[in-house]
This record gives structure tokens, C-alpha cells and sequence, in this order.
């Protein structure tokens, strides 16, 4: 095996880490609270909740997807590891193919030109980067 314990970052890494693995805890929470009712795992074809826009909404179309990915960047930074940049590197492919092949579909036939004109002035991790163009979807 490759590795049999992750190796010890300096300790302000570690605590650097560590905060931002807070952060990225606190995004999760903040934008979970800002979808009140439209809070939901997964597509569900027959649900049809209101198109989230304000808050964090916002800046980003998948602030709950950021937050993780911080998260995860936090847990690198506090315990280098293989695992650890492998399951940074599984989520963000994860979390692409979910996001673009599922995510944006159904949120394009349920909210139509909405979504489109959001997606368009939104970006869909950071702000600003995976807007829409007019010639997407």
C-alpha cells in the first residue's frame, strides 16, 4: 500500500486547514438555510420547487456543492494524504457529472427561460466562472 498514515503538515497549514474546513461547513449551512422550501437531495420529476436565486444564490448556482468542495480542500490542507486528494479529485468529478449531466437538465425543464437568464449571470461554482452563453443548452 502507498501510504499507511497521512503526513504531518506544518502546524499553521494545519490550522489553516482546519478554517477552511469551517468555512466551507458554514457555506454548506448558510446556502441549506437559504433554500428553505426548495431544499432537496436529488431530482425528483414531479417536485417542482421555486428557483433559488438570492443569498449566496446569487453569486453562485451551487454554493452547497462549493461548500463541500472547501471542505475537502480544508481536509488536504489539514492531512495531506493520497486519500485525502483522492476524494477531492472524486468529488469534483462527481459533483461535475451530477451538477451538469442531472442538476442543470432538470432545472432547465422545470424554471425554462428562469433558469436559462440565471444561469447566464451566475456562476455555477465561483462567481462569475461556468456562466452560461447564449449558444449553451
Amino acid at each position: 500500500m502507498l501510504e499507511l498514515a497521512a503526513v504531518r503538515p506544518p502546524t499553521a497549514i494545519g490550522i489553516a486547514g482546519l478554517a477552511t474546513m469551517l468555512l466551507g461547513l458554514i457555506l454548506v449551512l448558510i446556502s441549506q438555510a437559504a433554500m428553505g422550501e426548495s431544499w432537496r437531495i436529488g431530482v425528483d420529476e414531479t417536485e417542482h420547487t421555486a428557483l433559488v436565486t438570492h443569498g449566496v444564490f446569487a453569486l453562485i448556482r451551487n454554493p452547497i456543492f462549493t461548500g463541500m468542495g472547501v471542505v475537502l480542500v480544508g481536509q488536504l490542507l489539514a492531512v495531506p494524504s493520497l486519500t485525502a486528494a483522492a476524494a477531492l479529485a472524486a468529488f469534483t468529478a462527481a459533483v461535475q457529472i451530477q451538477v451538469r449531466a442531472i442538476e442543470e437538465p432538470y432545472l432547465l425543464r422545470t424554471h425554462g427561460e428562469a433558469y436559462r437568464s440565471y444561469a447566464a449571470r451566475t456562476g455555477r461554482f465561483l462567481p462569475l466562472i461556468g456562466r452560461w452563453r447564449p449558444t449553451d443548452k
